[in-house]
């Protein structure tokens, strides 16, 4: 059950999104660009600061007050929601849990106020689901590490003013580094051109002779990778979140329509066919909801110590989430364009774009294959077979 709080908060999330986002949702997609100013705008609403603690100047939100507010952002809109969830969790996130006091102090306050915005950079080329295959590489020079390497889909990577980044430390070793773009040698280079989420900014990034100081390392050279795997729990978690906001709208839409659009001398609403298919949208979106809420209540036991594996633990049930959620949004924004007919495969109608931002969901932060194999692994690793 929703705390007073939280529904308060999740209702001016819901408000945000319905002034701020849903006017311009479809212009953004067309032109592939978000306006600078939501930035700001996020930030005096304190949406850049969910995860932050409150001693650095966030909001300091549990996890399922920032899933409610996840959802009704990419309610508005996929691209800024999937945005919001890089920057808060595989980088704000991280960083509280992990960083040095100094480094708390240095980037927590910039993250929250959104004076910086945050990028993670984990998959490469030849490295995508299998985070301990990268071979970008971090060596010792001096008092400080050269970054050499290539890394791919990095959401936010351009206008992001600190990356997180994972790099090889040794044959068996991954570390994290907090890196400025203005380093010499850091290249941006050309964005994607994606399915959905058309106004994301995804791009590539070289590495070449980048050099970092000690102060950039988080924790210990060679803790980087349960660090990635730690962020990918918390991304799925809010992918699950993300998938459900754009399900809810494509089920909102294709009701509206529903009602609206008659046939045979009344509105299509009241076929049976149609409302098995509203009906069934809307019970596989509650059902990845639900998941990600109790995984969300998993992530926070894991802070207490509690296992974070076994198909109770938080990475299974995370997989969960995101499997659900992702799959009931695909669903849903394709019965959406059925119950549209001829006119949902239109451009200009708003149910081809959510088809096209649910697919993401199942791709991103590890493909629902990955999901599959990863929940089958707990299960075995309760059997005792791992």
């Amino acid at each position: 059950m929703m705390t007073e709080e939280q529904r308060e908060v999740q209702a001016l999330a819901r408000d945000f999104a319905v002034a701020e986002l849903r006017p311009k949702t479809a212009e953004w997609d067309e032109r592939r660009e978000l306006d600078d100013d939501v930035f700001d705008k996020l930030a005096e609403s304190g949406f850049l600061g969910m995860l932050v603690p409150e001693e650095h100047g966030g909001l300091g939100f549990d996890l399922l007050t920032y899933l409610l507010v996840l959802e009704e952002i990419a309610w508005g809109d996929a691209a800024v929601a999937l945005s919001v969830a890089i920057h808060s969790g595989p980088v704000a996130g991280l960083i509280a849990r992990y960083g040095s006091d100094a480094q708390k102090e240095l980037w927590l306050p910039k993250l929250a106020s959104g004076e910086t915005l945050g990028a993670f950079a984990l998959s490469e080329p030849d490295a995508g689901s299998d985070a301990s295959s990268i071979t970008s590489t971090a060596t010792r020079d001096g008092d400080g590490w050269t970054l050499e390497g290539e890394k791919r889909w990095v959401t936010n990577g351009a206008r992001a003013g600190v990356v997180a980044l994972f790099a090889r430390t040794g044959d068996d070793a991954i570390g994290l580094f907090l890196v400025e773009p203005s380093a010499d040698g850091y290249e941006v280079g050309e964005r994607e051109t994606t399915l959905g989420m058309r106004a994301s900014e995804t791009v590539s990034v070289h590495l070449n002779d980048v050099r970092v100081g000690d102060h950039a390392l988080v924790g210990e050279p060679g803790a980087g990778l349960r660090y990635a795997l730690d962020a990918l729990d918390l991304g799925r978690i809010g992918v699950a979140a993300q998938a459900t906001g754009v399900g809810r709208a494509a089920l909102e839409h294709a009701t509206r329509y529903a009602l609206e659009r008659q046939q045979f001398g009344t509105p299509i609403a009241r076929f049976g066919a149609l409302q098995a298919k509203l009906a069934d949208g809307a019970q596989r979106l509650a059902g990845g909801r639900c998941l990600a809420h109790e995984a969300a209540a998993a992530w926070e036991a894991s802070r207490s110590g509690t296992p974070r594996t076994g198909l109770n633990g938080v990475t299974a049930r995370a997989a969960m989430a995101k499997l659900a959620a992702s799959e009931a949004a695909s669903f849903t924004a394709d019965e959406a364009i059925q119950i549209h007919g001829g006119y949902g495969y239109m451009r200009h109608y708003p149910v081809e774009k959510l088809l096209r931002d649910a697919k993401g969901a199942e791709i991103y932060e590890g493909t629902n294959e990955i999901m599959r194999r990863v929940i089958a692994g707990e299960i075995l690793r309760d059997a005792g077979d791992r």
